[in-house]
């Protein structure tokens, strides 16, 4: 999979299907729509495409409204590279693009990547104050001359999947729920670092990740998870909160013990696959 920086790419021979979207999350439904996008692509010999921003347009549009994202740029590449989706163009969404005409949006996409066809939600919106819809879609890709499918809503227990309704439940810690609406289990991904290392007195040393605070993080409590580190999966639980034993402080942590695991691997990356929430915080007297 070719990864594309802010549409740096010449211009190409082949036909491209461009899937459009934020993709927040990778849900069941943005999955669908991408797979479809590769398979219009293969039939018509093409290749296919994921065309999404790197940040929420709305951290430009009205920061106080931007919404706690899902899902980092790097997690979100790996997934579309295993399904096979052939270029990622990722694209700050910045104050010029914000002010693009929906027309010109969809002009750029036409001249830049030799657009034949595009593939979106049914509620999908583009351009300057959310001028494009599907309907101005449809008139577009007469003048321009490319196809347009647009996808149904997808339900789960009679509910939309939407990376809203997602992030609703993570933040409530029904991380069984919301990982039935999504393609890979919820993931956390940051580089370790050191802790007040006090499990290591309690016989059992953690790993605590550095947090960045535009991702969304499941409502306090001790989770079961599976750690990725070095391509390899080991069992694992993590607290999320202000650890009350040890701790008085407001900051969020999360710390999490890796079973059988004995390494040094501060400083490194580690992601961690939230399976179930097992019960809140519990504060004891101390930690002897």
């Amino acid at each position: 999979m070719q990864v594309v920086d802010n549409n740096c790419l010449c211009s190409l021979s082949k036909k491209t299907y461009i899937a459009l979207g934020s993709f927040d999350g990778l849900h069941l439904g943005h999955m669908r729509l991408i797979k479809e996008c590769i398979n219009l692509a293969k039939k018509n010999n093409g290749l296919s495409m994921v065309f999404t921003f790197k940040n929420h347009p709305l951290t430009v549009i009205n920061p106080d409204k931007a919404p706690k994202l899902l899902m980092d740029n790097d997690n979100k590449a790996s997934i579309l590279r295993s399904v096979g989706i052939d270029i990622l163009s990722l694209v700050d969404f910045n104050r010029e693009l914000m002010e693009t005409s929906a027309e010109d949006f969809i002009e750029n996409l036409v001249n830049n990547f030799n657009l034949v066809g595009v593939v979106v939600g049914f509620n999908y919106r583009f351009g300057h104050k959310n001028q494009g819809d599907v309907n101005l879609l449809r008139e577009l890709s007469i003048k321009y001359n490319f196809t347009v499918k647009i996808m149904d809503p997808l339900e789960s227990n009679e509910q939309l999947i939407s990376s809203s309704r997602i992030r609703t439940l993570i933040s409530e810690g029904n991380i069984i729920e919301a990982n039935k609406m999504l393609f890979k289990p919820f993931v956390i991904s940051g580089r370790v670092i050191p802790g007040k290392q006090l499990g290591r007195t309690l016989g059992y040393p953690t790993a605590n990740i550095d947090i960045d605070e535009k991702f969304i993080i499941p409502n306090a409590g001790v989770y079961y998870t599976v750690v990725r580190y070095k391509d390899k999966l080991y069992k694992g639980m993590t607290n999320v909160g202000h650890n009350p034993t040890v701790a008085l402080t407001n900051k969020i942590n999360v710390e999490t013990y890796i079973l059988n695991f004995d390494k040094e691997i501060y400083d490194e990356y580690i992601s961690i696959y939230f399976i179930e929430r097992i019960r809140n915080e519990e504060k004891f007297d101390s930690v002897k």
